[in-house]
């Protein structure tokens, strides 16, 4: 049976996932910018990779703050690499996690599945826009142009911090290392006996 609090090696797991993604974040930056030029708002298609540690912290250690400490972290780790968006990146990471965090507690943090995590990750971009209005840069955009530009953050968001996320952790708790953060219950032994 798993605490409900976190423990030190939830918390260190949650930031060493998070620097990871930190440095993900760091490098997709340029990538961002390199699709930038080339139309239809394809940068905001990949721009849910900013919130993919909240998700996949979450599917990992499955237990309430996780995912707020993994998107601040992970800015943080971003920050702390040379971030081009400097301070900024801290704000964003932790409203885009709480967010998160929100969808998770709705569903009282018993819930692991594809349609929840890509929920969170719809809160995340839905808490990035925000930001990004508060800005004042889309709001610029002609009305068809800012559909686009929001459909494409939405519909990135969902595959890569939804459904990418959801594939990442399936693919590593089938080589069994999740198991060292998410020990065997009762059901797993009873499952073998079917």
């Amino acid at each position: 049976m798993q605490t409900k609090g976190l423990k030190l090696t939830d918390v260190l797991t949650t930031v060493v996932v998070a620097i990871v993604f930190g440095i993900v974040y760091k490098v997709w930056g340029p990538l961002y910018y390199a699709v930038k030029p080339l139309g239809l708002h394809l940068d905001q298609l990949i721009y849910g990779m900013w919130f993919i540690a909240a998700t996949v912290a979450y599917l990992l250690i499955r237990k309430p703050g996780v995912a707020l400490l993994a998107e601040v972290a992970a800015a943080s780790g971003e920050f702390l690499a040379g971030s081009e968006w400097g301070l900024e990146v801290l704000f964003y990471g932790f409203v885009q996690g709480l967010l998160a965090e929100l969808v998770f507690a709705a569903f009282r943090y018993k819930r692991f599945d594809v349609a929840v995590v890509s929920l969170a990750a719809v809160g995340s971009t839905i808490a990035s826009l925000v930001l990004d209005f508060y800005k004042g840069y889309i709001d610029q955009l002609a009305w068809w142009n800012l559909t686009l530009f929001i459909g494409a953050r939405f519909v990135g968001a969902i595959l890569i911090a939804g459904v990418f996320a959801y594939s990442l952790v399936k693919a590593l708790e089938a080589t069994g290392v999740t198991q060292l953060l998410r020990p065997t219950t009762k059901e797993d032994y009873d499952s073998l006996d079917k």
